[in-house]
């Protein structure tokens, strides 16, 4: 097992992702055994000099609104030699709900300022928390395992990262399962990928129980192809649509 490491490469170059990279995917719900394609989530990042503008921007498709509505923003700007984030922000609609939070990241002191409203622009309320370690939040984690090798591991390796989201700090693990060739990924034709099973924070979404299953491509830019995971209600699968931006080809793309 390894814990974040303290600093990682701070050329933009020698990252596996770069500025102008964007990657899509479809969202498929299993509602009594049949799969609904309910929306789709694009990932980007930007290059802000000292640091990385990674977003995420998901929402449901107007003809899955019917049954649910949802729309999501999370920006995350992460210093470049450590990948972990400066300031966050989040926007949430689910249904007739609304939040927006932001975040400051203070890592030297281990300290989160919190600031959390119904819309942004609204009142809001602040509150300050202390950390045990230097944290992630989940969008830049995202890009941090990205950059962990772990096709050089053994089957069973255990990458750890810890989390700060809803004002908590989550000591999580990403568990490598070994390599899985010729996996289908709909749309897009079969890939060579890196199994792996994240731990996922259990709460409204997960239960204890529930397991998430992240197939990625075994190339250089270790790019997520294939996404299941259980939730509360059903299933959920996240399938690669579209890409674009690499820093390499992708060349685990059969």
């Amino acid at each position: 097992m390894s814990q974040t490491p303290a600093t990682l490469p701070a050329a933009e170059a020698e990252y596996n992702f770069k500025h102008g990279e964007r990657l899509t995917y479809k969202i498929y719900y299993n509602w009594n055994f049949v799969w609904l394609a309910a929306g789709e989530v694009s990932f980007k990042v930007f290059d802000e000099g000292k640091q990385f503008h990674f977003q995420a921007y998901g929402e449901t498709y107007d003809s899955y609104e019917w049954f649910y509505k949802a729309r999501h923003v999370h920006n995350s700007w992460a210093d470049k030699t450590t990948l972990l984030p400066n300031y966050s922000e989040r926007e949430i609609q689910e249904g007739d709900r609304t939040n927006f939070e932001k975040i400051k990241f203070d890592q030297n002191s281990r300290k989160m300022t919190v600031w959390r409203s119904k819309k942004k622009g609204e009142s809001e309320t602040k509150t300050e928390h202390t950390v045990k370690e230097k944290v992630h939040d989940i969008l830049s984690s995202l890009y941090y395992l990205r950059t962990v090798d772990f096709a050089k591991q053994s089957k069973g390796y255990e990458e750890l990262f810890r989390i700060f989201m809803d004002q908590e700090e989550f000591p999580l693990k990403m568990r490598y399962l070994g390599k899985e060739e010729r996996v289908k990924v709909r749309g897009m034709g079969k890939f060579n990928t890196l199994k792996f099973e994240p731990q996922v924070i259990v709460g409204d979404v997960f239960k204890d129980e529930d397991k998430m299953t992240v197939w990625v491509s075994d190339d250089e830019n270790k790019i997520p192809v294939l996404i299941e995971t259980p939730v509360s209600v059903g299933s959920v699968k996240m399938v690669l649509k579209s890409y674009s931006g690499l820093t390499h080809e992708l060349s685990a793309k059969l």
